[in-house]
């Protein structure tokens, strides 16, 4: 699959490079595992070598002499010989950049954690000695959010305060997908595109290996991922386990129940057996994995709260394969297949839903958008799109299939919801549907 999309943030690295040979740039690049970060730094500076060091689990001399041969390699200048500590190689860059602009790109910088934590210390004290006299564009990149926060956040840690931009990697938008589809596709059906949201929320690694398989339509896509050998089976062991530490099970537990719908605090204690505000507030404030979510306008922090993941992936995989992780263990792929085939029109309901408040978003034009329940369940709307600007509001009820909207049963929720809330009074309302037409 070709590179897709990333405008902005090409624009911004090229920019970025331009400036650090004026005055030195220290960028920190942050996203979620296999949103593309090394792809986007390898497409805006294609044009132009730059050092890049893998920060691989291993002793640091080993990773010091790779290092040193990238050097070698990519600025066809002599090193310093040998070195077995990276302080060493991070002040011979510093002290090069003071007469040569170039990039060094440093990935999975947080793992320096695992090489030598002492990295960042040393790192702080080298680049305040030469970072005024240096034309450096240094960036350094990591998927441990958690990790990558503290560094340079917490004003504990070292190397605080010292990057001079932040830029973060996001799932590709609808726009792109529906790009994706018709390049790989030409005449797709909106099933397609949704199955393909569904299933990979727009991560870039995702939809690549799909579309590279030829997998694209719903039922292809669901024999590529379930399937022996299958790379996505493990996703979320491999890209979490690590960044919960030793209580990774609490947390898979309590993503697992989120994902099939026990999202108040109180279903999962039941579920759970235990009391969890303390990982649910990590979930949400550390991990980045869930996002708290009350109604519009509602006036209380505590109360009618429900718990979502915020990465849809993560939803589909915690829905289906880590729930059913013991068919999997007997290689039954054919039943488990049957199972997601079984409740996908509600799983992709669901994930409808969320393809069009991003659709809202990317749009830019609204200034508010969110949903609406009251406490007893009993109304629900899906979508409320406010521009305060042009003082209307917008209601939506959206469902897979067309015939299955009632605007009538819309607006009598809405009536309920502007009694509750005292909401958009001199506001032009209007109401519509959306389903799979809509995409």
């Amino acid at each position: 699959m070709r590179f897709y999309d990333r405008e902005q943030e090409m624009a911004f690295l090229m920019k970025t490079r331009e400036q650090a040979k004026t005055v030195a740039r220290f960028t920190v690049l942050t996203g979620r595992r296999r949103i593309g970060k090394t792809t986007l730094i390898r497409e805006a500076y294609k044009d132009e070598p730059f050092v890049y060091f893998f920060v691989a689990r291993k002793a640091e001399s080993d990773l010091c002499e790779v290092y040193l041969e990238e050097i070698t390699e990519k600025l066809g200048i002599p090193t310093l010989g040998t070195s077995r500590h990276f302080k060493d190689i991070f002040r011979y860059l510093m002290q090069l950049s003071m007469t040569k602009s170039f990039t060094l790109v440093i990935d999975e910088f947080q793992d320096f954690f695992r090489v030598n934590k002492s990295v960042f210390s040393d790192m702080q004290d080298i680049w305040d000695e030469f970072e005024k006299k240096s034309h450096i564009n240094l960036i350094v990149c990591g998927s441990i959010y958690s990790l990558m926060q503290k560094l340079f956040k917490d004003k504990k840690e070292p190397l605080y305060g010292r990057n001079t931009a932040e830029l973060r990697l996001k799932p590709f938008q609808p726009s792109v997908l529906k790009q994706i589809m018709a390049d790989a596709k030409p005449g797709y059906s909106q099933e397609d595109l949704l199955a393909l949201f569904t299933f990979t929320g727009g991560v870039a690694k995702y939809v690549n290996q799909l579309v590279d398989a030829g997998a694209t339509d719903k039922d292809a896509m669901i024999r590529h991922i379930i399937s022996p050998n299958s790379t996505f089976l493990n996703e979320g062991k491999n890209n979490l386990i690590e960044e919960f530490g030793k209580d990774y099970g609490v947390y898979f537990s309590i993503l697992s129940c989120i994902a099939r719908g026990k999202n108040t605090r109180s279903e999962i204690e039941d579920v759970i057996g235990k009391e969890v505000g303390g990982y649910l507030t990590n979930l949400e404030n550390d991990y980045e994995l869930i996002a708290k979510r009350q109604p519009l306008f509602e006036k209380s922090t505590t109360k009618n709260v429900h718990y979502e993941l915020g990465d849809v992936f993560y939803s589909f995989w915690f829905r289906f394969i880590f729930k059913y992780s013991y068919i999997i263990e007997i290689e039954n792929y054919a039943k488990l297949r049957e199972i997601i085939e079984r409740d996908y029109n509600t799983f992709s309901g669901l994930m409808l839903e969320r393809y069009f408040h991003r659709m809202a978003m990317e749009s830019g034009e609204f200034t508010r958008l969110g949903r609406w329940w009251d406490r007893k369940g009993e109304n629900e709307i899906d979508l409320i799109a406010e521009d305060e600007l042009a003082d209307s509001a917008t209601f939506y009820e959206i469902k897979r299939q067309k015939d299955e909207i009632n605007i009538g049963e819309l607006k009598e929720k809405a009536e309920v919801m502007l009694r509750a809330t005292g909401a958009f009074k001199d506001y032009e309302i209007t109401y519509e549907g959306l389903s799979m037409e809509e995409m």
